[in-house]
């Protein structure tokens, strides 16, 4: 029986990132020493820190790792892609040329008998309204078709160079730390929508950038996977337990 690999948040691109070339060389070899033993990979969001496809034209760069995402379900791992908020404005490029599977909503599928709640996690239970607000722009089909009526060289700059504001904002770049059980806005969500489908067995979001791992009941645990900015971790899954990791080159055993 194969593993399957989960990881999220690591924001290829990004201008706010001082290590952003060695960054995606760690993802690759991450993705490089896992290929022979998943069965499926699922990149649960904000992978690139900003995407925009255009008709014709996608976004410079990033050509090992779109490589190594070809590589692998060229031998037949199943990539799935879960849109961010980062990265929502995936066309089918990464589909037609790569292979992967995108996700637009979340998911719950199971996984070697178990229920696996998946999504990125912005827009669940988040409070903040101005976001909310801006998510709701993002996503307008409307708003999308101006942007994409500006030329790629200035609307995808403008896009890294919002991200990388909306990054630096932020103490120290980072978000902030696990607010507890009682105020963390994913926990609480995961804990109402569990009252109406009791039999998902894990929940796992990327999004706040922290690493989690907590039981919600006897059979119901959720799990935030950090990021590939400062942790480098990620969840694995070998049909009986699930683990979050941290990846240390040269040492990845599961």
């Amino acid at each position: 029986m194969k593993n399957v690999y989960f990881l999220s948040d690591a924001h290829l691109g990004s201008r706010a990132i001082e290590h952003s070339r060695t960054q995606e060389r760690r993802l690759v070899n991450f993705l490089d020493s896992i290929k022979h033993k998943a069965a499926a990979v699922y990149l649960l969001g904000d992978i690139f820190d900003f995407w925009y496809e255009f008709r014709t034209v996608v976004p410079k760069g990033y050509t090992r790792f779109l490589g190594k995402l070809s590589e692998l379900t060229d031998l037949g791992v199943e990539v799935h892609f879960f849109t961010g908020n980062h990265d929502l404005w995936c066309g089918d490029y990464l589909t037609t040329e790569c292979g992967v599977i995108i996700h637009r909503e979340p998911l719950t599928t199971e996984i070697y008998g178990k229920e696996f709640y998946l999504a990125h996690g912005d827009g669940l239970g988040d409070p903040d309204k101005k976001y909310r607000f801006l998510r709701s722009m993002f996503h307008s089909p409307t708003l999308q078709m101006l942007f994409s009526s500006l030329h790629p060289r200035w609307s995808i700059d403008l896009g890294l160079t919002w991200a990388k504001h909306s990054r630096m904002k932020r103490i120290n770049g980072k978000e902030p730390e696990y607010l507890g059980e009682d105020k963390e806005y994913l926990v609480l969500y995961t804990k109402e929508y569990l009252k109406s489908h009791p039999n998902i067995n894990y929940f796992l979001y990327g999004h706040r950038h922290i690493e989690l791992d907590l039981m919600l009941s006897a059979t119901a645990r959720i799990l935030i996977l950090g990021d590939w900015i400062n942790y480098f971790s990620y969840a694995v899954f070998d049909g009986e337990n699930l683990f979050l990791e941290e990846f240390i080159e040269g040492e990845t055993k599961l």
